[in-house]
This record gives structure tokens, C-alpha cells and sequence, in this order.
């Protein structure tokens, strides 16, 4: 049955596996299914293929974990607070991640031409760029790019090729009972990777009857039928923000790059990741610490925060 109710222990265990090809929905320090992946780390999940565009925490406590073989993406940071995100820079400093660098639009291209069914998508995004200098186009079983002259105009051009996750994981504000997805704000792309996936999960701040979500259809972002399992996972995309309902938390983004700056990564994860929701919820401040991070009904997110 598409878009039925189930567990995030549940979630996981049925679409996660070892090597799985996975991407995420948000932006930055937007938007991450954060609940989600600290599952994810605490079932253990390992070798994990990421597609990205514009990755923040939510690859970097990834990479931090030890659960990802490789990485595709176009950028991986964290805002003022660092970048590259911690655990994601040590990683590829010290060679112990594969990665695959794109531009964030070429790397958007490539989940359009997932969405769409294509093999690849034509476009002049990197080209004079040192992006075509790492990872040659030839002699590789999984190429990064291809170059060619266009056929009509003799132009030169980049073939990127498809991404097409096995799985997307996408936190949205809303969704139907029945996996009508709704956004407020940015989307992000993230209609378009969860259409390029075999399987989709929906995170959600709240559930809610399926009539309720069709009255406002200008911010549908998936209809039900895109969309395998959905989750209830309030102050899910925390420490990231979910707009109009909560901000991104500067106090806990110091916690974390703090920890990983002083070698106590370990510590982090055993306190906030290797830990219920709940549990994961009162750590961080609770009802108090999410008050302050509420967002302004009209700006969206919290004037109050010092950042």
C-alpha cells in the first residue's frame, strides 16, 4: 500500500539496506530528515552511496559514523557556522571517502534526468571548470561525465549522467494519511529526487487527513502515489529548520562542530544519536529550547535567534 503510516525503526529496517543509493531532501541547514538518519547510524546501516546537491549535517554525521562508502554531491557545509562540514572535510582530506564532485545545478541536472527516465542530461554547467579535470570521462565503468559535440550546433557539451536512488528521504511540514505531501517554502528539488527514486519515505511534522491536505493543493509537492511509507516525526529535521514552524539551532550546531573539532565526535553521537527521539528531544532543551527556535507565523522563521 502506497504512503502508509509506519515506525522510523520500521522505516528504516524495510528500506535501508547496506549499499543502498540513497539522497536526502533539504538544503544546507534546510529541511534535513535528521530524525530519519540518526536511525539510520542507530541500526548500523554501513557503505552507503550518497547523491546530493547541497548536503549539510545530515551527510556529514553520516560520514562522521562511519555509514557512507561514497559520496555525489556539489557542496557539503554547514553555513557560518563551518565549511566543508566537519567530518565530510577530515574525510576527504585524508582520502577515506570517494566523492564525485559536481556543480549544484549539474548536480540537480542529474536528478531531472533520473525523474524523467533519461540515462543523462545534456548541459554546459562545469564546463572550464576544474570538475572536468577530476574524474576522467573515459576508462571508467561509472563515469562521471561524457563530452561531446552537439549534433545541430557543434557546440561543446556535458553529458551528466542519471542519478536514480534507490531510496529518498524527504522531511516535509505536512502530509496526508494516504502520503499527499505538502511544503511550505522552498522545495529544495526535493519533488524532483523523490521522483527520481525507486522508493520514497516522507518524514513529516504532522499527519493529517487527506481532505484537510487537498485544500491547499498550490502546495502539494508529491501526490500520494510518488510516496511508499510516511513517518510522524515532530522537530524531525532538528538541528536544521523546517520553515514556518521552527528554526535552524546555533547552539546546537556549535555543540556538534565543537565536538568534532575536539576529537569527542564519539561523545556526541552516544549522547544525541544513540538515543531515542524522545530522549534525543529533551537533550537538546525540549519544550523550551523549541519555543525559542518557533518561527514568526509571517517571516517564517525565528527573529529572535542569535546567529
Amino acid at each position: 500500500m502506497k504512503g502508509k503510516e509506519i515506525s522510523i525503526t520500521e522505516a528504516v529496517k524495510k528500506f535501508v539496506n547496506d549499499g543502498s543509493t540513497i539522497a536526502f531532501g533539504g538544503f544546507t541547514q534546510n529541511r534535513h530528515p535528521m530524525s530519519f538518519i540518526r536511525e539510520m547510524i542507530r541500526q548500523g546501516k554501513k557503505d552507503l552511496v550518497v547523491y546530493g546537491h547541497s548536503s549539510g549535517i545530515d551527510l556529514d554525521i553520516l560520514v562522521g559514523a562511519g555509514a557512507v562508502k561514497r559520496a555525489e554531491i556539489a557542496y557539503v557545509g554547514d553555513e557560518q557556522f563551518v565549511t566543508p562540514s566537519p567530518n565530510f572535510g577530515k574525510a576527504a582530506e585524508e582520502g577515506k571517502l570517494e566523492i564525485q564532485d559536481y556543480s549544484n545545478y549539474g548536480a540537480t541536472l542529474r536528478f531531472l534526468a533520473g525523474a524523467m527516465g533519461l540515462p543523462f542530461m545534456p548541459a554546459k554547467t562545469m564546463l572550464g571548470s576544474d570538475m572536468l579535470k577530476s574524474g576522467s570521462d573515459k576508462g571508467k565503468s561509472e563515469k562521471k561525465f561524457h563530452l561531446m559535440e552537439c549534433p545541430f550546433t557543434g557546440e561543446k557539451v556535458v553529458l551528466l549522467p542519471a542519478a536514480k536512488p534507490d531510496l529518498a528521504i524527504i522531511h516535509a511540514q505536512m502530509v496526508g494519511e494516504g502520503g499527499t505531501v505538502m511544503i511550505y517554502g522552498q522545495k529544495f528539488a526535493d519533488d524532483i529526487i523523490a521522483k527520481a527514486a525507486k522508493e520514497v519515505v516522507v518524514t513529516a511534522e504532522e499527519i493529517l487527513p487527506e481532505e484537510q491536505i487537498r485544500q491547499k493543493p498550490a502546495l502539494t509537492c508529491l501526490p500520494f502515489f510518488e510516496v511508499d511509507a510516511i513517518v510522524k516525526s515532530p522537530f524531525g529535521a532538528h538541528p536544521t529548520s523546517c520553515y514556518g514552524l521552527y528554526d535552524y539551532d546555533p547552539d546546537h550546531y556549535k555543540i556538534y562542530v565543537k565536538a568534532i573539532k575536539s576529537n569527542s565526535f564519539d561523545e556526541y553521537l552516544e549522547r544525541y544519536v544513540y538515543v531515542e527521539h524522545r530522549e534525543y528531544f529533551e537533550r537538546i532543551g525540549g519544550v523550551e529550547k523549541m519555543e525559542r527556535l518557533r518561527a514568526d507565523p509571517v517571516l517564517g522563521y525565528s527573529p529572535n535567534l542569535k546567529r
